[in-house]
């Protein structure tokens, strides 16, 4: 049976959102936000912090199993830290080689390290051997850093080291998010490692998802950006729909979790960040929804959550959406 798995973006798919996301049934794997890591074991707080699923197993609320991200550079900082999130109930632990942004590159975390395959090596090693071995260790990276010189000696680098599966966004770092994604690239790859794959990157539609792993030849597929533009795309793919356009149905559906996602950030978040969260997802949602445009412009230029909150309550309302 393919997978799908919901991919962690930093500052966006956070504990609710994963909350969200996976309630359907239809997303099988989610991966944290980045857990940064750098000179010290960090405090138990703030693990439960970034993956509050470790009150419960280390799932979401509907059983999906999530894994730690860590990010950093130094192996055996890096392994204690991997050791202590283990021990506070992590099913498993991924290792960050592909965040393209500048200030995370700056700290040698990230994409940046796709240019010393030996280090991603040691890192991988020292955290495979600092938790048992019955709990998976898997990475993620990118093609490479400028360009796709490197992407079979880090895959390798990850095999060897013992991860057991590797996650490839198909960009550079250098290529960021513009499309297209080099899906092929993967394939090459496939040629030259055996450990497990999932292909990642540019996929919006079941369309996407289904060329995806045509061309990569990875039956698993990680979304990120399209789950956000279309919370209901992994049902849509696992229900075998092929759908052209966002209905007035799926937007009435999506109401109760933006109103759910806007209060469990107001609950979490200091006053000053709360808005900016929303309306994040909302510029996602436009791509899709022509409603989500029209309550974003509703909300554009508002910080105060409260009144955030009684937009989003009066497009309940408008619709006739019963609260939850």
């Amino acid at each position: 049976m393919s997978l799908i798995y919901l991919a962690p973006m930093e500052g966006v798919v956070d504990y609710t959102l994963r909350d969200i996301l996976t309630a359907s049934g239809n997303v099988d794997h989610c991966v944290t936000e980045f857990i940064r890591v750098s000179e010290r074991l960090l405090p138990v707080s703030v693990f439960y912090r970034m993956m509050p699923e470790l009150h419960h197993g280390g799932k979401t609320h509907s059983g999906v199993p999530v894994f730690a991200q860590l990010l950093g550079s130094e192996p055996s900082v890096l392994a204690e830290n991997a050791a202590r999130v283990v021990e506070l109930g992590a099913p498993g632990v991924d290792l960050n080689f592909g965040c393209p942004a500048k200030t995370v590159n700056k700290s040698r975390g990230g994409a940046v390290l796709l240019k010393e395959p030996e280090l991603i090596h040691s890192i991988v090693s020292a955290v495979r051997e600092a938790i048992p071995s019955s709990i998976p260790v898997t990475a993620k990276m990118r093609l490479g850093y400028f360009d796709k010189s490197l992407a079979i000696e880090n895959a390798q680098a990850i095999e060897s080291a013992g991860a057991s599966t590797l996650t490839i966004h198909a960009r550079t770092k250098e290529e960021g998010y513009k499309p297209p994604a080099h899906w092929e690239w993967i394939a090459k790859i496939r040629d030259h490692v055996s450990l497990h794959l999932v292909a990642n990157g540019e996929v919006w539609t079941p369309e996407d998802y289904h060329r995806c792993r045509q061309v990569s030849g990875c039956a698993d597929v990680m979304i990120g950006r399209g789950m956000l533009a279309n919370p209901f795309l992994a049902d849509q793919i696992k229900q075998g729909q092929d759908v052209s356009a966002a209905s007035d149905e799926q937007w009435v559906a999506l109401i109760p979790m933006l109103e759910r996602y806007h209060q469990q950030v107001i609950d979490d978040l200091s006053e000053r960040h709360v808005h900016g969260r929303i309306k994040q997802w909302l510029s996602m949602l436009k791509l899709g929804y022509p409603q989500a445009s029209r309550l974003f412009d509703r909300i554009r230029s508002e910080r105060d959550p409260l009144s955030i909150m009684e937009t989003i309550r009066a497009e309940r309302e408008h619709y006739s959406v019963p609260a939850e």
